[in-house]
């Protein structure tokens, strides 16, 4: 049968979509354990996450140490050999820290799920922070550190993190190299005797698993004592008021680091889903507005877009791009001139259709492993999201009407409610 090439093959507007359920456990200990049972191969991830971020800091970046050292040593055995032991079985050790939450992760095959739960287990509940391998950690985050701040990109994003929520608050405070140099062994083993040690934790199980592999991980994991303590708050800075532009000047540099934006929301508001859609159609894919307007047309930089950044407790709304030095104002003024379009002019029903379909796809393709949709799963159990946040997620994003994102480029995008940070020059 001979293919018509100049027909582009039929396709389907994707209006649903459907995830297997979790299963919801309760060890021994009353650590909750939720699995998402999908088989096809022999392998699976187990996560325990910890309520132990940034957010939980007395000193900065000390949650960030703690995380890191668990796997370098223990009372029976050295860095080096934990490495070799998983490194043995085919398993793998992540080691995550983030501003809300922090986790341990181990990838193996399911096989070997009970020989690797013992050292998870020992490395959880007494690591020895030993000095040398700290000052080891430490010494090559400040020389990565030293070279990002060199970086316009990454001080421009530094920058306006302390913009829009205050430097020293968790979500806008950053490592650097003066932090860190200054971060001692015992900062370090104080984040984890009071956030991390017997502290209540929950555990993702994604792949190839079945209530053998739970009763596994109860006969370890559900054993260790736990603390159900309320943890005590750290105190967070009023978040501050919108300032001037910055402009961090480099006299040397030929192009500038842009950051546009604001706070926004979390997940759970209200518009969030209509807020979703108008960030799309502005700057959040290849063929967006801004892409086409300052990329495509003006020839101005490589690629520019916007993204809406969520956390546990809040959120942000950020514009970015790296241009010319003597394209910055210009840059500047072509963002305004589109979202004051997007505040002005409704949104083409082809227009409007071609990024719900784009924003679809993109959200069932972000769903094609167990280890996909266990993260997925992660901003339902842990945000305080409905149930349905998932299953209906399509349906909100095609809910969105033209009105809907003239309503919200207004409410949210006006001028003097955003923040400027430039790098560079202007």
């Amino acid at each position: 049968m001979l293919l018509d090439r100049t027909q582009p093959p039929a396709f389907q507007s994707i209006q649903t979509v459907s995830l297997p359920l979790l299963k919801p456990y309760t060890l021994d200990n009353g650590v909750r354990l939720n699995l998402i049972d999908i088989p096809g191969q022999p392998v699976l991830r187990l996560e325990c996450i910890f309520d132990a971020g940034t957010w939980h800091e007395q000193t900065p970046t000390s949650g960030f140490f703690a995380l890191k050292m668990l796997s370098e040593g223990t009372p029976g055995r050295a860095s080096a050999q934990i490495s070799e032991y998983f490194d043995g079985y085919g398993a793998f050790l992540e080691l995550n820290s983030g501003p809300d939450r922090s986790s341990v992760v181990v990838y193996c095959l399911t096989k070997f799920l009970p020989n690797v739960l013992p050292l998870l287990s020992e490395m959880i509940t007494e690591p020895t922070f030993p000095q040398k391998e700290l000052d080891d950690l430490r010494n090559i985050t400040m020389q990565n550190l030293r070279i990002n701040y060199e970086k316009n990109a990454y001080l421009a994003g530094v920058l306006f993190r302390a913009k829009v929520f205050g430097s020293t608050h968790p979500y806008g405070r950053s490592q650097n190299p003066d932090a860190v140099e200054q971060l001692t062994q015992a900062d370090v083993v104080t984040f984890y005797e009071r956030v991390i040690k017997n502290r209540p934790f929950q555990i993702l199980l994604a792949g190839q698993a079945s209530e053998v592999e739970v009763d596994y991980i109860n006969k370890t994991l559900g054993q260790l004592p736990i603390t159900h303590e309320t943890l005590a708050d750290v105190s967070i800075p009023p978040l501050p008021h919108a300032t001037a532009p910055t402009l961090s000047e480099k006299e040397d540099s030929v192009q500038s680091s842009i950051r546009l934006g604001r706070r926004l929301f979390t997940r759970s508001h209200p518009d969030f889903f209509r807020m979703l859609v108008t960030n799309e159609v502005l700057g959040g894919y290849f063929g967006s507005r801004l892409m086409k307007n300052i990329r495509e047309e003006k020839g101005f930089t490589y690629g520019i877009s916007s993204n809406m950044p969520s956390f546990r407790r809040d959120g942000y709304f950020l514009i970015g791009t790296d241009v010319k030095r003597e394209n910055t104002q210009e840059t500047l003024d072509e963002i305004h001139k589109e979202i004051r379009q997007l505040q002005t002019e409704p949104v083409g029903a082809d227009e409007l259709e071609t990024v719900k379909n784009y924003m679809s796809g993109e959200f069932v393709g972000s769903l094609n492993t167990p280890f996909e949709i266990a993260d997925r799963y992660k901003v339902i159990l842990f945000d305080g999201l409905p149930a349905d946040f998932l299953t209906t997620y399509i349906q909100h994003i095609r809910a969105v009407s033209p009105d809907d994102i003239r309503a919200m480029a207004t409410r949210y995008l006006n001028p003097d409610q955003l923040q400027e940070v430039i790098v560079g020059g202007k």
